[in-house]
Formats: structure tokens, C-alpha cells, sequence
């Protein structure tokens, strides 16, 4: 019978750890998105299969930005301050909510329906409301960022506090840790990753909510505003590049994101298994 030896697994230098870093993280987004440009420039340009009034060209599309960079950056700040604002307010709430709903089965039973019917109706369908309840400006928008996100934090606050290990909450009872230190020792810190899934998940629906807000209730010079604006007057290239600056702005946003988990739970690195 041959013997099966255990197969070795030789240390990876850290030179070559740090090349994959960075191919990871910088070589590879580069390489998408030049096949992306170079896609809509042969989707456009090359064999017009795309209407330019619909898609314009990307050397139309950077023309525009040239022409009114200032504006377009000046839009992409303030409708980002407004995701911000948005996202933090639904993420302390959403957390709230979320420990409220893991402490009392009561709760959970009590309110979770009501939550899914409010994920569950069009934020659309309310933009209208909201102006005509809190006036022009940034309140309704705000609202909308908040109804947008708030619930996937609260999903993943109480998925992630209900699935702690169950071997660890018995050994902190048997060693009789309060409830407190339980929470704070072992729910807590096991909830953290399924937490940061959620907020990850809630800010790209940020984003969202802020130019859905903005098309309904901006009075000021945010990118929703802008892409309606252009985009009514004919100027389409100038329209996607607001449109543009919102994806930029969502990527540059989440991978904040990403970075802040990144140092904030450096444990989740060293247990799990990466690609």
C-alpha cells in the first residue's frame, strides 16, 4: 500500500504577498476598467450600436468634464456628504434596532414583519410624500438614504448576535459572566464580521437613496439634480458623467469601508480562509 504523506504547505515569502497585494488590489481594477472603456468605446464609437443619446462616446463623455469640472466635483461633495450623513445615522440606528430585536425574542416576533413590509414597499413611490411632508431641500433626502439602508444593518446586527458560538456562551456561563460580559466578550465580537456585511451592504443603497432623494427634493447642486437637469435639456454626455461620478464616489466610499473593517477586525484575517 502506498503511503499517503501530508501534503506541505511551504511559507509564502513576503515580497511575493505583497506583489499579490497590490495585483489584487490596484493591477486588476485598473485592467476591468480599461476592458470596460474599451467595450463602450466599440459598443459606441467603432459600430454605434448604442444611440450616442442614449450612451454617449467616452471622448464625448470626458469632453463634458472638462468643460464643467468644477460643478460636477462640487455635486459628487455635496451628494456625498449626503450619503454619509445618511448611511451613519441608518447604521447607528440599524444597530440599535438589530441588538434591540437579538436581546428579546418578544421584539423579534413583534416587529420583524413590520420591518420586512417596510423594506418591502418602493422608496419611490414615497420621494413625493416626503417633499411634500419636509419642504425642498435636504431632509427628504436624507429620509431616503436612511429608509434605504437601514435594514440590511439591522438583518445582519441581529443574524450576527443570534449565530455567536454556542460553545463559547456556555463556557462564559459556567464561569459565571454576567450578561454584560458576555455580550461585550463573546456576542459582540462574533457579530462583528456579519455586522460589517450589512453596513457594506447598506452602503452602496446609499448612494442610491441619495440621488432617488435628489430627484424628487434637490434644490441644490447634487449629481441627482445634475443628472435630471442635463439629462432634460439634451446634454447627455454631461449627464453621464454625474451618473459616472455616483459610481466613483459608491467604489471610493465602500472600499473606505472595506479598509475600516480591514483594521478594525484584524482577527477575522488570521480565522478564515482566503482565495
Amino acid at each position: 500500500m502506498t503511503e499517503v504523506r501530508p501534503r506541505v504547505r511551504t511559507a509564502v515569502p513576503r515580497e511575493r504577498r505583497a506583489g499579490n497585494s497590490v495585483a489584487r488590489l490596484v493591477v486588476w481594477p485598473v485592467v476591468g476598467m480599461v476592458v470596460t472603456v474599451v467595450a463602450w468605446w466599440l459598443a459606441t464609437d467603432v459600430s454605434a450600436l448604442v444611440h450616442p443619446a442614449v450612451l454617449p462616446p467616452p471622448g464625448e463623455v470626458l469632453t463634458a468634464f472638462t468643460a464643467k469640472p468644477s460643478l460636477l466635483l462640487g455635486g459628487m461633495v455635496e451628494t456625498a456628504l449626503e450619503v454619509l450623513i445618511g448611511f451613519v445615522l441608518s447604521a447607528v440606528a440599524g444597530i440599535l434596532i438589530g441588538l434591540a430585536l437579538s436581546a428579546s425574542r418578544t421584539l423579534e416576533r413583534m416587529f420583524s414583519p413590520l420591518l420586512v413590509g417596510i423594506n418591502a414597499i418602493p422608496k419611490v413611490t414615497i420621494a413625493p410624500l416626503l417633499v411634500f411632508a419636509f419642504g425642498w431641500g435636504q431632509q427628504p433626502i436624507l429620509i431616503m438614504v436612511f429608509l434605504l439602508c437601514f435594514f440590511p444593518i439591522v438583518l445582519a446586527t441581529t443574524a450576527g448576535l443570534n449565530a455567536a458560538p454556542a460553545e463559547l456562551v456556555e463556557l462564559a456561563r459556567s464561569l459565571s459572566a454576567s450578561r454584560w460580559q458576555a455580550f461585550r466578550k463573546i456576542r459582540m465580537p462574533a457579530a462583528l464580521p456579519q455586522i460589517f456585511v450589512g453596513l457594506k451592504v447598506a452602503m452602496p443603497l446609499a448612494a442610491i437613496g441619495a440621488v432617488i432623494g435628489e430627484f424628487q427634493a434637490g434644490a441644490g447642486r447634487g449629481l441627482g439634480t445634475q443628472i435630471i437637469q442635463f439629462g432634460g435639456s439634451g446634454d447627455s454626455a454631461t449627464a453621464w458623467v454625474a451618473i459616472l461620478l455616483v459610481g466613483v464616489m459608491s467604489i471610493t466610499l465602500y472600499y473606505a469601508l472595506v479598509l475600516v473593517e480591514h483594521l478594525a477586525l484584524p482577527w477575522v484575517r488570521e480565522t478564515t480562509s482566503s482565495r
